[in-house]
């Protein structure tokens, strides 16, 4: 399943905003260096929707704040 995230990276708190059945705002305390708020928004989208995080795979964006997110489908009132 394909998953559309805006990630907003040096916030304050961490934490996932569901926007849409298939969009989320993940919010990282990492600053965009050398993708580490990538793997902080990997891990607590992982975490959100209750799968591995080896699961969770960016697709494309890798540079900007708009992601694509490929996730394992999942029976959960998450999604």
């Amino acid at each position: 399943m394909l998953i559309k995230v805006k990630v907003i990276s040096h916030s304050k708190r961490q934490g996932v905003i569901k926007k849409a059945v298939d969009s989320f705002e993940v919010r990282v305390k990492s600053k965009p260096l050398h993708g580490q708020a990538n793997k902080e928004a990997k891990e607590i989208l992982a975490k959100y929707l209750e799968v591995p995080v080896n699961k969770v795979k960016i697709i494309s964006g890798f540079r900007e704040t708009n992601k694509i997110f490929s996730a394992p489908i999942i029976k959960s009132d998450k999604i």
